[in-house]
Formats: C-alpha cells, sequence, structure tokens
C-alpha cells in the first residue's frame, strides 16, 4: 500500500483538492493517507473532511491522521508539505511592519521583506523533516508546494541533499489563460516555460503547426485581458515575454509598481479592474492577507456543508502536479511537469545550484529535469535580482548568519525602490525582535 503523508493537512483547501485528486487518480485508489498538522482542530477538520470524501466515493484508501510528525512520516513513500509557519498571525507581521516602512506588499510569500521571513521560519522545519525522513523514510520523495518556494527548495538541495521537487500552479495557470485568451483549445497547446518559481517564462507557446504569440500580442491589446493581467501585459511588452504567477505577485518581484502606497492607490489598483483579481486584493498592499482570513472563516461556514454534500466532490482532477507525480512514479506513466529543481547547467545563465523551474519527465525513475540552456539576456537579468535575495536567505537560514537576512532584505526590489539602508536595516530588526520566536537560528543572537 503506497503511503502519502500531507505535513500540514491544516491547510485545508489544498489538502481537500490534493486528496479529492489521489482519490481520482486510478493507480492510488488503494493508498493510505496520512493527516498531521500541529493544530488539533484543523486536523480533525482535515481527517472529517477526507474521510467524508472516502465515503462518499465509495473507496478503499485508508485515512488516518496524526499530531506526532514522526509518525506521520515513518515509512511513508511520498510527503507533501503544504504548512504555513507561524500561521495568519505572523503572516500579518510580514505584512503590516513593512508597510509601516512604504514596502506594500500584495502578498508578501515569495520575495520581499514578506519572503525573506517566511523563507527563514519554514526553512529549519523543512530541514528537520528532511533529516527524519533519512531515518524515518530514506526513499520517500518530497512534493514542496510550501512558499517561498526557489529559497526553500535551494535550502533543501544544499542543506539536506533529499530527493525532492517545488510544485506550484502558476504555469498551468498562466498556459490555461493564455490559451483562453487566443480561443485555442488547451489539449492542442504546447509550451516551454521556465526560468524561477513565480517568475518564469513562456519562451514558446504553440500548436504543432503554429507558433501562438503573434495571436498572444494581438489578444493584449484587448481591453479584458489588460483589466484581467495589467501587470504581467506590461512586463510582456517591455520585456518581450509573458511570464507565470499574477499581476498581484508579479507586481512585487520588480521596482517598477509599487514605489508608494498612494502610487498604488492610484496607478495600481485601479488598473485591476476585473473581479478575478479579487483573490489578491486588487493589488491593495496586504490584499492577500486579508483574503486568507475572509477564506477561513467562510471554509468554518461551509464546514458542515462540505462534509456532508456529496456535490461537494470535485468530478475531475484539479491541475496541481503532486499525484499525477506519485501516479507517474508509481505505474511507470511519463508525464511532463514544470518542477522547482536545483539548477544542474540546465539554465546556464542563471547561477549553478540555484532553484530553477523547467519542464521535468517524471515516470518510474523519479523526477527528470530538461536542460534548457540560456534564456534571453534580459529575462535571466530580471530572475538574478530575485535569485540574489534567495541565495543570501539560503545563506542566512543555514549558517545563522544574522547579517546576511539584512543583506537579503536589502537587495530586494521592491524594498529597494521604495527604502534608505537606514530605513531597511530599522525594518529588518523590528521584524526579527517581532519573529524572534519563529527563529530558532538566531535565537543567541536576537536574545
Amino acid at each position: 500500500m503506497i503511503k502519502i503523508t500531507f505535513i500540514g493537512a491544516g491547510s485545508l483547501v489544498f489538502t481537500q483538492n490534493l486528496c479529492n485528486d489521489i482519490l481520482l487518480a486510478p493507480a492510488l485508489k488503494d493508498c493510505e493517507i496520512v493527516l498531521m498538522d500541529i493544530d488539533p482542530r484543523r486536523l480533525e477538520m482535515a481527517r472529517t473532511i477526507v474521510q467524508s470524501m472516502v465515503d462518499k466515493r465509495g473507496s478503499e484508501v485508508k485515512v488516518s491522521a496524526t499530531l506526532d510528525r514522526r509518525e506521520a512520516l515513518n515509512g511513508t513513500d511520498y510527503v507533501i508539505t503544504t504548512f504555513q509557519q507561524g500561521g495568519l498571525d505572523v503572516y500579518q507581521l510580514d505584512i503590516e511592519i513593512p508597510l509601516r516602512y512604504g514596502v506594500g506588499q500584495c502578498v508578501g510569500d515569495t520575495l520581499g521583506p514578506g519572503g525573506v521571513f517566511r523563507a527563514l521560519r519554514t526553512i529549519p522545519v523543512l530541514l528537520d523533516i528532511c533529516s527524519e525522513l533519512d531515518e524515518l523514510a530514506p526513499d520517500a520523495m518530497l512534493l514542496n508546494y510550501v512558499n517561498p518556494m526557489a529559497a526553500n527548495c535551494w535550502a533543501i538541495d544544499v542543506g539536506s541533499g533529499r530527493p525532492h521537487v517545488g510544485l506550484c500552479h502558476s504555469v498551468q495557470g498562466t498556459s490555461e489563460m493564455l490559451a483562453r485568451w487566443i480561443d485555442i483549445p488547451y489539449d492542442q497547446v504546447q509550451f516551454l516555460c521556465a526560468g524561477i518559481n513565480h517568475q518564469a517564462w513562456f519562451l514558446d507557446f504553440r500548436t504543432r503547426d503554429e507558433d501562438l504569440y503573434p495571436k498572444i500580442w494581438q489578444a493584449i491589446r484587448e481591453e479584458g485581458p489588460r483589466a484581467e493581467e495589467p501587470v504581467r501585459i506590461d512586463l510582456m511588452e517591455y520585456f518581450g515575454y509573458f511570464v507565470t504567477e499574477s499581476s498581484g505577485h508579479a507586481s512585487e518581484y520588480v521596482p517598477y509598481y509599487r514605489k508608494s502606497e498612494e502610487m498604488i492607490e492610484r496607478e495600481l489598483v485601479p488598473r485591476f479592474s476585473d473581479p478575478r483579481n479579487v483573490w489578491y486584493g486588487l493589488g491593495k498592499s496586504g490584499g492577500h492577507l486579508q483574503y486568507a482570513i475572509e477564506r477561513w472563516e467562510k471554509y468554518l461556514e461551509e464546514y458542515e456543508q462540505i462534509t456532508a454534500d456529496r456535490d461537494s466532490l470535485g468530478g475531475e482532477r484539479s491541475n496541481e502536479y503532486g499525484t499525477y507525480i506519485i501516479e507517474a512514479m508509481e505505474a511507470d506513466q511519463p508525464i511532463r511537469v514544470n518542477g522547482n529543481v536545483p539548477n544542474r547547467g540546465l539554465i546556464e545563465n542563471l547561477p549553478d545550484g540555484c532553484c530553477v523551474e523547467v519542464p521535468c519527465l517524471v515516470d518510474a525513475n523519479g523526477i527528470q529535469p530538461t536542460r534548457v540552456g540560456r534564456l534571453p539576456p534580459q529575462l535571466a537579468a530580471v530572475n538574478r535580482t530575485n535569485v540574489n535575495v534567495q541565495e543570501l536567505i539560503v545563506e542566512a537560514a543555514l549558517s545563522g548568519n544574522l547579517d546576511a537576512v539584512y543583506h537579503a532584505v536589502m537587495l530586494d526590489p521592491l524594498t529597494a525602490a521604495v527604502c534608505t539602508l537606514p530605513q531597511i536595516h530599522a525594518m529588518v530588526a523590528e521584524m526579527l525582535a517581532a519573529q524572534k520566536d519563529w527563529l530558532p537560528q538566531f535565537e543567541i543572537r536576537n536574545s
């Protein structure tokens, strides 16, 4: 029986969607799902939801839940990490402290001060999981969904060397959106996408017989796409290629869009006129934090209905790669995914060893990344501004070097566009003090 362990099962939407995918995967019909979380209430909710899904489908999948991480990892075959270290309370510090210094983050989970501190909280936990896997399940594959993806996976590689892949849905979601914009059936689309997580580039987008980029250039002149993705269309017009992730996210990774709260409110927010952008709070500072709080409250309201209503079952698998990877490895059914993996000559003009997002073949032999070569120089240059921050995050997290925390935030493109060096130093010091209990690697120097 294949054992699939969720660490952070209290991320209820993620757990529900991925477990629904498991139940719809023929090769996983008799697996064991083990749910683990440190929050008893969320864990019991997750167990109830997943068990109700199993019961409604008449599945033979076995479901269990535990607060004991070692018990959950013991003998497992696959580990899916979905936890948020510190939860919403600490996430609020990631947003509100920088905002007092003029750094208005929309999401704050990938780069910026919020991304730096989320990584510093998360990496020690990921490395503890890897150490426990070395002892309890040495052959297990780690499927990481925890942000900031690139920094976390880079640290896993350097700090443990364990087999892993970082997974996101931005490549799938963006490619589906582009196909919709140009009215091409998605199953006819072929693409090459590579770069870093949340900032990978569609280097090629085509059908078997036609380059579709001219149609994309035509589509982005239309009002609908421009309202849906104003920032990413800007970036395409000035850098030449379409980038993954949303405009809300993308506006945080470059220095052009969030120079002041006035600029965000006057210039950025009004451009987010499409209702689909409500997910990101219309680009507002802290928009995703507010969304996350409201989503949890709504989930609590709908919990009983979700567990009781058969109609709540998803009829189709989501576009998340996780279960497709497990199925490909178990049934030797080759698939292609875009995965986050160590750069071992895969993208020549990004630093060796950094985490890159590239096409990967998956079969019984595991994750096999493909070599992309060189990105167009302007795209690699944009990526490197983010990789610089990620490198210093990993240095800080693995060595306990407090100076590297300051340097990481100093080099962040958004922060540097807004703050002076003394302001950055004061902001980082305040964040370190506020999050001291979640940063054990700096405990001595912060005391």
